[in-house]
């Protein structure tokens, strides 16, 4: 009797396996043999399921944003104030437990950038989509508690720009020491704007 393979799960497996590796030593210094022995499987099995490396990321961040935004969705709950669940909500650029995700983030974003595929700007776009709604319903939320003036959430694309930008400059120079600080100040002057 053939065993039969959830193909996703197994597609899932590889990429979850290879995950050490990447962050360890980054997509474009390993090898297909290297990801293979990581994830447990002949060399051939990987190319049964991904074409390249860039897909391995791809895949980890996908799964791994996931599991970010379950996270995430508990943890705005714990907040009272509008402010609180902003700041919350953009903890992403800098708190250790999402650490392994930015870094993933990072390589998959480098490969976006120098090599996009139609899957990599619809899966970057409905990411997007998905935190702008995200955002907008915090904002909607603050305005309808009498937090906010209404004009907050002209805004929101506003906030998403800085902190993504923050984020970028703050791996890619030495202007910004302390992003959680940077980050945090920018909302607490948008919120003295903002805040009826």
């Amino acid at each position: 009797m053939a065993i039969i393979v959830d193909k996703e799960q197994k597609k899932k497996d590889i990429a979850i396996g290879t995950k050490e590796l990447i962050l360890n030593d980054g997509i474009n210094n390993i090898t297909i043999s290297q990801i293979a022995k990581a994830a447990n499987i002949g060399k051939g099995t990987v190319y049964e399921y991904f074409k390249n490396k860039d897909e391995i990321v791809f895949e980890l961040v996908e799964i791994l944003m996931q599991e970010h935004n379950k996270r995430k969705e508990a943890k705005l709950a714990l907040h009272v104030t509008t402010r609180e669940k902003v700041k919350s909500f953009f903890s992403f650029f800098y708190t250790d437990e999402d650490e392994e995700l930015r870094e993933i983030y990072k390589q998959f974003t480098a490969i976006a950038l120098s090599s996009s595929n139609d899957d990599m700007v619809s899966f970057q776009t409905e990411c997007y989509i998905l935190y702008e709604k995200w955002m907008e319903s915090i904002i909607q939320e603050g305005i309808a508690n009498n937090e906010l003036k209404p004009e907050a959430k002209e805004l929101i694309m506003g906030i998403f720009a800085f902190a993504q930008g923050a984020f970028i400059m703050s791996v890619t120079t030495s202007a910004i020491a302390n992003l959680e600080q940077k980050i945090n100040n920018q909302i607490d002057i948008l919120f003295d704007l903002m805040e009826k």
